[in-house]
């Protein structure tokens, strides 16, 4: 005779919150308290302040066993993104799963450069190359509301998540999703010589120092959107070759940079020809992280 197995004891809120404190803490996660806090709000689909006030309000087993799953997630340094379900860009709330990397605030600086930089081409086309969860094409999109864009990954799984995130904002309508290598996509579309800006936050990590990541980053975000080659910089000289093609006469190109790239990257812009430079903007800690570039009227591709 097969025995039942033995009801979960009774577990109070505070408890099931210590404990997970305990385990992430021990798993070596910086800011283990808040995120302990964050995944039980999310598992039991409250608040921090109901948290305090019902502390000794005791879970029901099948929510013992979620908030200790997703508690044992972390611990095995899984992004808490992942976990969630979701991260904040540009002022918005973005889907995110492990087919797409995860928005960084200093990708924000591509938008803002686009934005300001005043694109006056009509009508106004602008190309998001390698969009993952679509949060530039997405904030671009709820910035600039007469500008169509499309977006560009080779990833299926990456581009269902994106066209959920432009549906979620209101722009789906405006961003056309295109899967495809880089640029290639936009021949069937017919826009050599139309569009007035290409952004990209292409991979950009050298082959060598992927092992050195994070191991939130290293064992679970996509390497397709890390892996940069080499140097770390395949994808950029690809795209300065190809981008020509496509880019109206006096159009923005724009880059995200890892560290010391910035430099090596405008030299490769330089030797090549048909750009002049058009910006270069550091992030928070002082690094250079967005290199602009502007189609010379002139240039020949």
């Amino acid at each position: 005779m097969k025995l039942a197995a033995p009801a979960p004891k009774a577990t109070t809120r505070s408890a099931l919150l210590r404990a997970g404190g305990s385990l992430l803490s021990g798993a070596g996660i910086p800011n283990a308290e808040n995120e302990a806090i964050w995944i039980l709000e999310f598992a039991l689909g409250t608040s921090r302040l109901a948290l305090r006030l019902e502390a000794n309000r005791t879970v029901a087993a099948s929510e013992q066993d979620r908030v200790m799953k997703l508690f044992a997630r972390r611990a095995a340094r899984e992004p808490l993104q992942y976990l969630l379900g979701s991260q904040e860009f540009c002022g918005l709330d973005f889907l995110v799963d492990r087919s797409v990397l995860i928005p960084r605030p200093e990708t924000e600086l591509l938008v803002e450069q686009v934005i300001q930089h005043n694109l006056r081409t009509r009508p106004l086309i602008i190309a998001d190359i390698g969009t993952g969860s679509g949060c530039i094409a997405v904030a671009l999109a709820r910035a600039l509301p007469t500008a169509v864009f499309y977006a560009t990954d080779r990833s299926l799984a990456a581009l269902r998540i994106a066209e959920h995130n432009a549906t979620r904002h209101g722009v789906k309508d405006r961003v056309r999703f295109l899967v495809g290598d880089l640029l290639e996509p936009l021949r069937a579309h017919r826009l050599e010589g139309k569009v007035a800006a290409v952004v990209s936050n292409p991979p950009y990590i050298a082959d060598r120092e992927l092992l050195e990541l994070q191991p939130e980053v290293r064992m679970f975000e996509p390497r397709v959107a890390l892996a940069g080659g080499g140097d770390g910089l395949e994808f950029h000289r690809r795209l300065l070759s190809d981008a020509g093609e496509f880019l109206a006469p006096g159009g923005l190109l724009v880059f995200e940079v890892g560290q010391g790239q910035a430099g090596p990257l405008s030299e490769i812009a330089v030797a090549q020809g048909g750009y002049a430079q058009a910006g270069l903007v550091r992030d928070a800690a002082g690094l250079d992280r967005v290199v602009c570039f502007e189609r010379k009227n002139s240039a020949k591709f």
